[in-house]
């Protein structure tokens, strides 16, 4: 079965473009038609008032009467004729018996037959029911005074005018047409290059990505591919960084683990270095759990909604749980913590308890591994939120990590997984928070928390 490639985007914005042109001129030349037609037939009608005015003056000085009229004759008798030759007139008397029709070649009384048949056509005329004709009624002292004029006539000049004025409207059409033309490729051909661009991301080519230049919400399209494959370049990168640190790390422990084993199974470690050995592989087999286990939660945080069960949660226990679990760690490397909430109403955080602990545990701890003798730890209420702010007297962060710091795989120069800080911001989202990094204007680090607090 043969399948039809659709059309080009280009080619459906030129043919509705088009159809909607062609449209538009169909209805425009539809309406001025009935206008321009009611004009002429006013500008006609006027024309033939002002010609009843001047004959029925006439008439006021020149009368005829008219005696020995037949039953089937209609007696002519009187110059009545208009100065333009189209028009034609009709004058009755008051009993509504017609005395004469002109135009006549001659301004002199005459007495012409008419017959039945004609006499009835010009009183269909006089009495306006012949809709070939334009009538114009006047009375005047001997009667009443019909001028007409044939609607052929004003049909002819409407559609020699109507003619002229759709070969404008043809070539104006045609032009915006044209123009139309040169206004879609344009805006086609930034979504052309951007096709191609989102074509490497598919291809996984992030770095090959380049910025297209454009306007309007196509720009902004455009800066968002850039900017995604900027992000994607670089999270593949530190993927494959990760990857490259992870199989070493594993690696390590791995090898200790299964060297010790083998030489305690073999007898090769005595006494005391038995259970050293044992130590090693303890040690070793905690921190690869401890890997896999931030993997593994990172990974459900991503993708499982029953993961996270929200609870109210009280601030000022949560942080003083995470002084007291840091505390052994402070003290062996002698940092002091300062921690000022204790005048701060208390204020209850819906969250998941336990895994806002790990996330400010992950906090407190990467700031306690590069402080070099204080941490500072401050919470209040500003603008019906909970702010709490971790501060240390380390040597900052780097300003070319800050915008990555909460993204997984990223750590620092003493880092361990790179995963503490980016399961923090996972669960910190989660409860509906908002978890930012900055340096202070003194030095060190300052991580800064947002909760939706309730008092």
């Amino acid at each position: 079965m043969e399948v039809r490639k659709p059309m080009k985007l280009v080619h459906q914005i030129n043919l509705a473009f088009g159809i909607g042109l062609v449209l538009v001129l169909a209805v425009t030349g539809i309406v001025i038609h009935y206008v321009l037609l009611d004009h002429l037939i006013g500008a006609q009608k006027e024309d033939m008032k002002a010609m009843s005015a001047e004959m029925t003056a006439s008439l006021k000085k020149e009368f005829i009467p008219m005696s020995g009229i037949a039953a089937n004759e209609i007696s002519l008798a009187m110059p009545v004729t208009p100065s333009n030759s189209s028009i034609s007139a009709i004058l009755t008397d008051n009993t509504g018996s017609i005395i004469t029709v002109a135009p006549f070649k001659k301004v002199e009384p005459l007495t012409i037959a008419v017959t039945s048949t004609e006499a009835a056509s010009v009183q269909k005329i006089r009495d306006g029911n012949d809709k070939n004709y334009i009538t114009v009624d006047k009375v005047t002292p001997q009667g009443k005074l019909t001028l007409y004029t044939p609607m052929s006539k004003v049909r002819t000049i409407e559609q020699a005018l109507l003619k002229q004025l759709l070969i404008v409207f043809g070539a104006a059409g045609l032009a915006m047409l044209l123009f139309s033309l040169f206004i879609t490729k344009k805006l086609i051909k930034p979504l052309i290059r951007l096709r191609d661009e989102l074509t490497k991301v598919k291809e996984r080519r992030f770095a090959d990505v380049t910025f297209i230049k454009a306007g309007g919400e196509i720009g902004s399209v455009a800066k968002s591919v850039y900017d995604m494959a900027g992000e994607l370049n670089r999270f593949n990168h530190v993927q494959k960084q990760f990857f490259q640190n992870a199989s070493h790390e594993l690696k390590t422990p791995l090898m200790s683990i299964s060297g010790y084993a083998e030489g305690i199974r073999d007898g090769v470690f005595e006494g005391e270095s038995v259970r050293k050995g044992l130590d090693i592989i303890m040690n070793e087999s905690a921190r690869l759990k401890k890997l896999v286990t931030e993997m593994t939660l990172l990974a459900k945080l991503d993708s499982e909604e029953d993961v996270f069960k929200s609870e109210e949660v009280c601030l000022q226990d949560l942080l003083t749980e995470t002084v007291e679990r840091l505390n052994p760690l402070l003290v062996k490397k002698g940092i002091t913590l300062h921690a000022e909430y204790g005048d701060m109403p208390t204020v209850m955080l819906c969250a998941d308890r336990d895994k806002l602990l790990q996330a400010m545990l992950n906090v407190v701890s990467n700031a306690v591994r590069y402080a070099r003798h204080h941490i500072y730890i401050h919470a209040e209420i500003r603008e019906g939120q909970a702010v709490i702010r971790v501060s240390d007297d380390g040597p900052g962060i780097p300003e070319d990590l800050l915008p990555y710091l909460f993204h997984r795989f990223v750590k620092g120069k003493d880092g361990e997984s790179g995963l503490g800080l980016a399961i923090s911001r996972a669960i910190i989202e989660r409860c509906g928070g908002l978890i930012q990094a900055g340096n202070g204007s003194g030095g060190g680090a300052v991580i800064s928390l947002q909760f939706p607090g309730i008092t």
